[in-house]
């Protein structure tokens, strides 16, 4: 199958790298992240709902979930997609992890009334992924890779697809850079004070991606409140 960029419905061929062709360095440090998302944890969901939650239900419904899945969340937050993710894999394996303590425990109390599932959620690193090579069915990921060094993206995709199996799948969203002038807004944002939004800035990772041995099926752009997010769907090619 070809890639495709799809947007508002329609699709056509892969989307370039940018028209900079460059991504803006990543301005905090990944030993300050959980601290950074500790405090953010209190208003996040707001802010979710507001800028990412069609970005992430779409990431749901091309997961295509199927019950008796091995499934890891990587960077779960406060549990928005992992709760969908349990709900539709009650009887498979679900793992999630995150640096922050403040989103672990907002995504515990999220998935406390849940019934008839088994699931961990867990502090770690996505440097480091608590899987055995080739164990992980799905993986899932959503607004980490806008907050990567170009180093730690590198090796957080080798162990991504380290711990995929081969033809596994790996969804991604991250915000990327956006199509309209008033999106710039948040890149303004970013250059003059970083943490106010989580040290998030735009990405594009098609093409990093292919080159880690994934192949990329579909690029999504989606656009909520002027904040751009990208969904990914690729999977790890085998040999």
């Amino acid at each position: 199958m070809t890639s495709t960029l799809t947007c508002c419905g329609i699709t056509c061929c892969q989307g370039s790298t940018g028209r900079s062709g460059k991504i803006l360095e990543a301005r905090v440090s990944q030993k300050d992240i959980g601290a950074v998302y500790d405090k953010l944890s209190k208003v996040y969901d707001l802010w979710s709902t507001l800028t990412e939650s069609r970005a992430r239900r779409r990431a749901i419904e091309l997961a295509d979930i199927r019950n008796g899945q091995a499934i890891l969340e990587v960077a779960v937050g406060t549990g928005h997609a992992f709760l969908e993710i349990v709900k539709r894999n009650p009887q498979g394996s679900n793992k999630g992890i995150d640096l922050s303590d403040g989103m672990l425990a907002k995504a515990k109390k999220r998935l406390a009334g849940l019934q008839g599932a088994t699931y961990r959620l867990s502090k770690g690193t996505a440097l480091d992924l608590p899987a055995e090579t080739d164990s992980v069915d799905l993986l899932m990921n959503s607004y980490m890779f806008d907050l990567l060094a170009q180093e730690d993206m590198d090796r957080v995709l080798t162990e991504f697809r380290r711990v995929l199996k081969p033809g596994g799948k790996l969804v991604m969203v991250n915000m990327t850079e956006g199509e309209s002038i008033w999106t710039k807004v948040y890149d303004l944002i970013y250059r003059l004070y970083p943490k106010a939004i989580g040290g998030c800035r735009g990405v594009k990772l098609a093409e990093k991606m292919k080159k880690h041995g994934f192949k990329v099926m579909t690029r999504e752009y989606h656009q909520q409140l002027l904040f751009p997010s990208e969904v990914i769907i690729a999977y790890k090619e085998t040999e």
